[in-house]
């Protein structure tokens, strides 16, 4: 990291480089693959510890969300913080290359999945809503996020969570949600609490970054839904080689 970069843990902020003006702000929750304590297909052991986000499938594997986005031309790795919180296993927070965005991943312990589900539920309520102090600016996340994202097994095949009350005045939320099947069993909750849906699945799917990157695109271009699912559709046959038409069906997008 340049010296002009720096981190700081104050109030349990990450404290980064200064930013100006208003930013548009993104918080993904990822719930880290773990053979042991999710109903999956067993992957390799190494890519499977729900323990240990440097290695796993789903944050530092080559296509995991940390890592993927690390060496991405779009995104610039501002700085990550080892256990911020019981469940966190590790955050890493990320700025456009071109857009006045920010991006904060969270990487939760594999055993905790119900609970990362319950909590990008919650913000996509516009609840629990917070900020990390970035210099003179700040990044809302939780369900002060302009954009919540959801990357990991699809825990709600397994069980169930609470769905929220909207709080007053929780204006526009927008979410995607990168797992098996999203369609069917997080679009109620979506609906129910007056969420956009950006980008959801209908089968199932490996939930790695490249269809993130995709999407993000085209959300922070103001796209539509169709566009954006047509990106993150190019995006997942270009690197699962499983036919374009195979891949638009795959995906969901509200208008």
């Amino acid at each position: 990291m340049r010296a002009s970069m720096y981190i700081a843990i104050v109030l349990g902020l990450v404290v980064c480089p200064a930013a100006q003006g208003k930013s548009r702000s993104i918080h993904v929750f990822v719930a880290l693959c773990d053979n042991e304590h999710q109903g999956i297909v067993p992957v390799p052991k190494k890519l499977g510890d729900g323990d240990d986000p440097a290695n796993n499938l789903y944050w530092g594997a080559l296509y995991g969300t940390k890592a993927f986005l690390k060496r991405s031309k779009d995104w610039t790795l501002l700085a990550s913080q080892k256990r911020p919180s019981e469940l966190i296993l590790e955050r890493a927070v990320f700025k456009h290359a071109t857009k006045d965005a920010y991006l904060v991943a969270d990487a939760y312990r594999g055993a905790e999945i119900k609970r990362a589900v319950q909590g990008f539920v919650n913000a996509t309520a516009g609840k629990n809503r917070t900020r990390l102090k970035c210099g003179d600016a700040s990044i809302a996340i939780g369900g002060a996020a302009d954009l919540v994202v959801y990357v990991g097994h699809n825990g709600l095949m397994e069980f169930t969570v609470g769905r929220p009350k909207l709080p007053a005045g929780a204006g526009r939320r927008d979410a995607i949600v990168l797992a098996c099947k999203t369609k069917p069993y997080f679009q109620p909750h979506l609906a129910a609490l007056q969420c956009r849906a950006v980008l959801l699945t209908t089968g199932f799917m490996a939930p790695e970054a490249y269809t993130l990157q995709a999407a993000l695109a085209g959300w922070l271009a103001d796209e539509t839904g169709a566009q954006i699912k047509d990106r993150a559709a190019r995006a997942y046959h270009e690197y699962q080689k499983c036919g374009l038409k195979a891949a638009r069906r795959l995906f969901y997008a509200d208008g």
